[in-house]
């Protein structure tokens, strides 16, 4: 009768922890405090794509900030309330904007916005 030999068990290989870098690309543009906490954590800061998209994000938040302020100056100005449906478009260009962002994160693309790129990829180290 043949001896048994004896058999170690297989591991798997090591599966990464956390998110993948499309989905922490992408979850960077919910609002400023994921960008801001994945610029701050290990694991996420190291790679120049997500670094990117989270400066990115930062920085529209800026624009959309200063826009907003702008706007709510404006609309107290007499007969300038006239002007409220152009802001409306403005912010609905604002979302098809952060639409296509966060699906081209998703995708692995990194969608430059104009000016805040530049910025963004300064930032990066890109």
């Amino acid at each position: 009768m043949p001896e048994p030999t004896e058999q170690t068990p297989q591991t798997p290989p090591a599966q990464p922890v956390g998110l993948s870098e499309n989905a922490t690309s992408a979850l960077a543009y919910f609002t400023f405090i994921p960008a801001v906490i994945f610029l701050a954590i290990a694991p996420y800061n190291q790679s120049a794509k997500v670094r990117f998209h989270c400066w990115q994000s930062i920085f529209l938040t800026i624009v959309a900030v200063v826009v907003d302020v702008f706007w709510r100056i404006l609309i107290h100005i007499p007969f300038l309330w006239i002007i409220s449906p152009i802001f409306l478009i403005i912010w609905l260009a604002f979302f098809v904007l952060w639409l296509v962002i966060v699906i081209n994160a998703l995708n692995g693309k990194m969608f430059k916005v104009p000016i805040i790129a530049d910025f963004a990829a300064k930032q990066a180290g890109i």
